[in-house]
């Protein structure tokens, strides 16, 4: 992968910073270099129930740079060990839409943002603020579980007959970035394509439940050949392609946890307009109920540059 900017969340509100870990890691190994970034805003501190204006003011000047010197002490071990860190702190709200104004500006190569852990559910969660990067965000996004990091295994999950609506390309990046991952950090790759035929209980038509068994035959075998294909200009290894018969959003959550997959890789198609854009009903409840950390990947717009 060709990194050269990453840029990194950072909640002020906790001690740990996993998704500093992440990139941190990346970094090492691809002399990326780091912006870690802030994003604050307080109310009282802004509509003037508390403060004269000039007190406002002096008193978001002394939190911003609180909040700098936060970053400063972040950066500074990581500089020790010759790594290219800056630091950047913004004041406004909604907390996305600063976080996408700075994307715009630095044109980072991945976007690295924190989730949080709920009580005993050993997954992530995903916010408000993750769900608009995901809509919106135009670089790639990594979404960071609060939990152990073991950089080991990783899977893409692929549509080769593009049933959710995606580009065709966007399997060949996520299978080009999964590769590059595996290469250059010596994680084990793994490429899932899962497929559902329409379930017997379903099935009204008295020719088709006739010859239900040979359309499920058919059904796989459609699948196979579209996967194989896919795959075919890639060395795979024995073993590390998976086409396995079953819903989405049952299935890769299942297969992330038996396999023991640290970071899944998913493509992602924004529907609708503005505000109102989703990712797709079967993405998003994938999204939802994985446990482990999410590297998204968005189609690339017509004559942009490309991307990891």
């Amino acid at each position: 992968m060709n990194l050269h900017q990453l840029l990194v969340v950072i909640d002020p509100t906790r001690e740990a910073q996993p998704a500093l870990d992440r990139a941190a890691w990346l970094a090492r190994q691809s002399g990326a270099a780091m912006e870690l970034l802030v994003c604050e805003f307080h109310p009282s501190l802004e509509i003037g129930q508390l403060f004269d204006r000039e007190q406002e003011e002096k008193a978001r000047t002394s939190l911003l740079a609180q909040r700098r010197q936060m970053l400063e002490d972040l950066a500074a071990p990581l500089r020790a060990e010759g790594l290219a860190v800056t630091v950047e702190v913004r004041w406004g709200r909604p907390l996305h839409k600063m976080i996408l104004k700075r994307v715009e500006e630095l044109k980072p190569d991945i976007l690295f943002k924190p989730t949080h852990e709920h009580g005993l559910l050993k997954r992530l969660l995903l916010t408000n603020t993750c769900w608009e990067l995901l809509r919106h965000c135009p670089v790639p996004l990594w979404l960071v579980h609060h939990g152990q990091w073991q950089g080991k295994r990783l899977c893409a999950a692929l549509d080769p007959l593009h049933s959710a609506d995606k580009p065709a390309h966007l399997d060949h990046r996520l299978i080009a970035a999964a590769r590059d991952l595996a290469e250059t950090f010596g994680m084990e790759a793994h490429y899932l394509h899962c497929y559902a035929p329409l379930p017997r209980t379903l099935v009204f038509d008295a020719e088709l439940v006739e010859s239900y068994d040979d359309y499920v035959k058919r059904s796989e075998e459609r699948h196979r050949e579209a996967f194989a294909q896919l795959l075919s200009p890639y060395s795979i290894p024995d073993g590390h392609s998976h086409l396995q018969p079953g819903y989405p959003e049952e299935l890769i959550p299942r297969f992330v946890r038996e396999q023991q997959i640290d970071l899944l890789l998913m493509g992602a198609v924004a529907r609708g307009h503005l505000d109102n854009a989703l990712i797709g009903n079967t993405a998003e409840r994938v999204l939802d109920a994985v446990d482990c950390d999410l590297l998204i990947f968005k189609p690339q717009a017509q004559g942009s540059a490309d991307r990891p």
